[in-house]
């Protein structure tokens, strides 16, 4: 029997999940959380097989929140349900521990599917995203001569340039700080910068503070 914690910050959302899962005959239900901080605790009570964890909700987000739930759960696997279908919330995902990523708009029988995938050891993406996440990182590669940020680090300069602080950027692009400060000093490091003001300078000649 697959043992499955469900996380999501709207509780029909969780009611529904719960009715679909209890009538598969090898899963069952364990426990429910509203938020990420929550999970934590509901898992080391329940000790699930499987998390089913949303991307976005109020205060710690699901990719912000699998770290610390996988470090007092080690065995646990966790899948995504998400309506983020961009590539760079599946690589963010999978960075942070998770072993699946399903949207929220897959059929029943895929998240079902995306469940017993992940109990057994094996990683999940939605189909559609899996391709987009291939075509997306040879896209990268192709133009990592030319531009040594990829287009997440672009985003984050942008942003440190128009004066926001790492808590405010994570808030922005729903991720964690950690990994905020992470962009950051990849950054930095890439363009050989030493502070802001250079930063700021490097962001007006490519034209990132356009429009």
């Amino acid at each position: 029997m697959i043992r499955v914690l469900v996380v999501d910050d709207h509780a029909v959302v969780r009611s529904g999940l719960r009715r679909l899962l209890d009538a598969e005959p090898d899963i069952e239900t364990v426990g429910e959380a509203p938020n990420a901080d929550r999970a934590v605790f509901e898992a080391m009570e329940q000790r699930p097989d499987v998390v089913l964890m949303d991307v976005v909700m109020p205060g710690t987000g699901g990719i912000e929140g699998t770290p610390a739930l996988l470090q007092a759960v080690p065995d646990a696997k966790v899948l995504m349900l998400s309506m983020q279908d961009d590539p760079r919330y599946v690589r963010e995902a999978f960075d942070a521990g998770a072993s699946g990523y399903v949207l929220k708009e897959a059929a029943d029988t895929e998240v079902v599917a995306a469940i017993r995938a992940v109990a057994a050891g094996e990683r999940y993406v939605h189909p559609a995203l899996g391709a987009r996440l291939v075509a997306a990182e040879a896209d990268e590669r192709r133009r990592a001569d030319e531009d040594p940020l990829s287009d997440r680090e672009r985003e984050v300069l942008r942003l440190l340039a128009l004066g926001h602080t790492n808590q405010e950027i994570a808030r922005m692009l729903y991720i964690s700080v950690r990994t905020a400060e992470t962009h950051r000093a990849h950054i930095m490091q890439k363009l050989r910068l030493s502070s802001r003001a250079e930063l700021v300078r490097y962001a007006l000649s490519e034209g990132l503070l356009e429009g």
